[in-house]
């Protein structure tokens, strides 16, 4: 089974932009990444402000190895945690 991660980012007023920016210099070496199956950044055709990140991962070993890379903390944790005003984060497996 895979491991999938849905996150929901809402950025501050203001901040979308470079939201944007932070997930189209991440998504690169997400994709990259040994473990990772799919990832894709999506943003609200409704509300610019929001974003969704599917995450597809071998196993939650593969997520686990994704927060631990110098890419996520610098740009998630450092740039752009910083400029949401709300994040979720859930987790899945898939089913069959």
């Amino acid at each position: 089974m895979a491991y999938v991660v849905v996150a929901t980012w809402v950025a501050k007023p203001g901040q979308a932009e470079k939201i944007r920016q932070i997930l189209e210099t991440v998504t690169p070496g997400n994709r990259a990444e040994e473990k990772v199956l799919e990832f894709q950044a999506h943003v609200s055709r409704d509300d610019p402000d929001t974003f969704v990140l599917y995450e597809k991962y071998v196993d939650a070993s593969g997520y686990a190895d994704h927060r631990a890379t110098d890419a996520f903390r610098k740009h998630v944790l450092g740039e752009a945690i910083p400029n949401l005003a709300e994040r979720s984060v859930r987790e899945f497996e898939t089913i069959g």
